[in-house]
């Protein structure tokens, strides 16, 4: 069977969407369909939870960062049967040049979309997004319509019956009841890793698909995956030859595709805990410290002497290391948590941040890598933290940026000697 896709989308953030489709995923795989999972925009922690929810890995189709034939190769090196692509914000939300909304990722893919609607105050008037998606969007397929949070059987009735009378079928509707909930920190949901009972949980919201909705219809909605004109056509080169990458609590937010994309090109990638107090291998000719929480575990990360003295052993033998967001933060020599505390860093950039004190950064950053960064041409990135910086050295700056309209940032990150790092989550190349 041709691999087939639908883009679960919603009107909003908080509709739904994120355990629709983690239901939607354990579902279907509990029937034997074999189904893959993407998630639009640059989001770290989704990906996850659809990896524990369909035993695949997960992976970002960002609409902004990527150009269409790289999106499409993408989606289709998931592989399956059924591709279900999460959504971010609401259907038509996008950067401040007003693109890469979920709406021109399902462009870009050919693929319909799936309303999530949130509707538990509402009735009628839960045809109204249904209707602007029309109006506004007349290039993109509607398959349907998931109602979320009813009340009733009538009040489901009400809205299924203004939405169907548009011509837009409606898939079924779940009913509000506590507990469906993820719970959620400063940056998102907690990490799929963290969060107990996940397993049962995931269980009882494909139990609730089963029961609410119209399953099979659903499924037989999605529309055929575009065949790729190429292979991906701009893969990140790989930081060495062998990568060693934290991966843990403090160190999650690695983007699955990249580290995908350095295998594809011959690297060996090793992973490795900080917070179990490993040091990256000592064979590894380059050392990856993604973004997370180490703001959550300053004091395990000040204490890990086995990390510290097998980092200071990378940068001395010359070895490509790199940190993005809170990797980026334990770098440098000092990080105050949320509490006021004051824990040591690693040391190797001039830089002390601080999570006491919060300022929201957030946003999609072109960026131009100075000599010296560890790739050059040009790259597009993502920003979202609330850390500040306290002291930052002035020599040795990473990246030339702009925003995503390309009015002129600050100049970003540092570089000292093979060590480097900055605020900014590399996406793509461009």
């Amino acid at each position: 069977m041709a691999a087939r896709g639908l883009v679960i989308a919603a009107p909003s953030s908080g509709s739904g969407k994120t355990t629709v489709t983690l239901g939607l995923l354990r579902a279907l795989a509990r029937r034997g369909v074999a189904v893959r999972a993407a998630k639009s925009g640059p989001d770290y922690i989704d990906p996850a939870f659809h990896a524990a929810a369909c035993g695949r890995t997960s992976v970002n189709l960002d609409a902004w960062a990527m150009q269409p034939a790289e999106l499409r190769a993408r989606a289709a090196l998931q592989g399956g049967d059924l591709l279900l692509v999460e959504g971010a914000m609401g259907v038509l939300d996008a950067g401040r040049d007003d693109c890469g909304s979920v709406a021109d990722l399902a462009a870009a893919l050919a693929l319909p979309l799936v309303l999530v609607l949130d509707v538990a105050r509402t009735g009628q008037s839960a045809v109204l997004p249904v209707a602007g998606l029309r109006a506004l969007r007349p290039d993109l397929p509607l398959a349907g319509v998931i109602l979320n949070n009813v009340g009733s059987d009538g009040h489901a009735a009400l809205c299924a019956r203004a939405i169907a009378a548009a011509g837009v079928p409606v898939f079924g509707a779940l009913p509000r009841e506590a507990g469906m909930r993820l719970p959620e920190r400063h940056l998102g949901l907690v990490q799929a890793a963290e969060t107990d009972g996940l397993q049962a949980f995931l269980d009882t919201l494909a139990d609730r698909i089963e029961r609410h909705l119209d399953l099979d219809r659903l499924a037989q909605a999605a529309g055929p995956l575009a065949a790729p004109e190429a292979p991906v056509p701009a893969r990140l080169p790989p930081l060495g030859q062998r990568i060693a990458v934290a991966s843990d609590a403090a160190f999650a937010f690695a983007y699955p595709h990249l580290l995908a994309d350095w295998r594809a090109q011959g690297a060996e990638v090793l992973p490795f805990s900080p917070l179990a107090d490993q040091a990256p291998s000592p064979g590894a000719d380059a050392v990856f410290l993604p973004g997370g929480y180490p703001e959550l575990h300053g004091g395990r990360l000040a204490a890990a002497a086995l990390f510290r003295a097998g980092m200071q052993a990378a940068a001395r033998r010359g070895a490509r290391i790199y940190g993005e967001c809170g990797g980026y933060m334990t770098l440098g020599s000092g990080m105050v948590d949320a509490e006021g505390t004051a824990h040591a860093m690693l040391g190797l950039l001039p830089l002390e941040t601080s999570f006491a004190t919060r300022k929201l950064s957030l946003g999609y950053r072109r960026l131009s890598p100075l000599p010296g960064a560890p790739w050059q041409g040009a790259l597009m990135a993502h920003e979202f933290h609330y850390a500040t910086i306290t002291r930052e050295g002035a020599e040795g700056r990473l990246f030339h940026a702009v925003d995503a309209t390309g009015s002129p940032l600050p100049e970003m990150g540092l570089q000292s000697g093979s060590v480097a790092g900055s605020f900014a989550h590399v996406i793509a190349a461009a």
